[in-house]
């Protein structure tokens, strides 16, 4: 999806001279803070995207960037339903974004996909221990392909993406230790361990309806957006409050919603809703049978 350069799109939805209006951003403040409190309950959400985007829009001098949560839900759409400043590797910041979900009634997601380096891994298992976890493929390859020279990353990055889409995780497993076998006789064995490394996330998507697996692959329904809004430009930089920048940019993710792909096969969706139900069930009464044995 093609938004087109920061200050067109925003003269596109909110006027010609929106991005300099101080009035325009006083006012999308108000109407981001109003759509922060609305109620969640009843969106029935299956899956989550969760990044944390360096935009460089008024939130670098505090290295922070904007804490992004976009939704799947039961009918297929896909919704965003967080755009927060924080910190990406703070556990602490995303647990306050799922804290507020879950306050104002979001379900507990059947999966969450996220990058491998953010803090929302600790904060899951406190505020929804029950939701299973994928690490974005995008992030692994490019975390392998810089453990290994130029000259062998073109080579190295088909036999990924080999192991990315295939057809079980018993064939990726099988082509994830060729892989690792093919960097030990090249002398690059840091390679084939950052592959290894934290495999049960990487191949959680295989327990999902197939027809899913290339939305929950990656973090790309995230980083596309920020990609199209190139929002690293200093058109951006023109907002040096964290607020007003964010509230103008959530603004435009709004705008992009409507453009969101919907999930394939929704009418199986229910399926997995209900699954992820039942898991939750379950855990909980086992929890709740450890504190009583913790007790006696």
């Amino acid at each position: 999806m093609a938004l087109g350069d920061f200050d067109l799109a925003l003269r596109g939805l909110l006027g010609e001279n929106a991005p300099v209006s101080a009035s325009t951003v006083v006012r999308l403040k108000e109407e981001w803070q109003e759509w922060k409190q609305r109620s969640l309950a009843g969106l029935q959400v299956i899956y989550l995207w969760v990044d944390g985007v360096d935009v460089k829009a008024g939130l670098e001098k505090e290295k922070a960037a904007l804490l992004v949560v976009i939704g799947a839900l039961l009918d297929g759409r896909k919704v965003v339903l967080a755009v927060e400043p924080g910190y990406r590797e703070s556990t602490e910041s995303w647990s306050e974004v799922l804290r507020d979900l879950k306050k104002r009634g979001l379900n507990c997601p059947c999966l969450v996909v996220g990058d491998g380096n953010l803090g929302i891994w600790a904060a899951l298992a406190n505020i929804y221990p029950a939701a299973l976890e994928q690490r974005c493929w995008n992030h692994k390859i490019v975390n392998v392909l810089d453990k290994l020279p130029k000259k062998l990353q073109g080579q190295a990055k088909r036999h990924l993406q080999d192991i990315v889409y295939a057809e079980t995780r018993e064939a990726a497993e099988a082509k994830r230790d060729d892989f690792v076998h093919w960097c030990g006789v090249e002398g690059y064995g840091r390679a084939g361990d950052t592959l290894v490394r934290d495999w049960e996330r990487m191949v959680t998507f295989y327990r999902f309806l197939q027809e899913h697996w290339r939305h929950l692959r990656t973090i790309n329904i995230v980083e596309s957006l920020f990609a199209g809004l190139r929002l690293r430009t200093d058109a951006a930089k023109r907002y040096k409050k964290v607020e007003n920048a964010a509230a103008v940019i959530w603004k435009i993710l709004l705008l992009a919603e409507q453009r969101f792909q919907r999930l394939n096969a929704p009418e199986k969706l229910i399926q997995v809703y209900l699954e992820s139900g039942f898991r939750e069930r379950n855990e909980e009464t086992e929890t709740k049978q450890e504190e009583v044995l913790a007790v006696v």
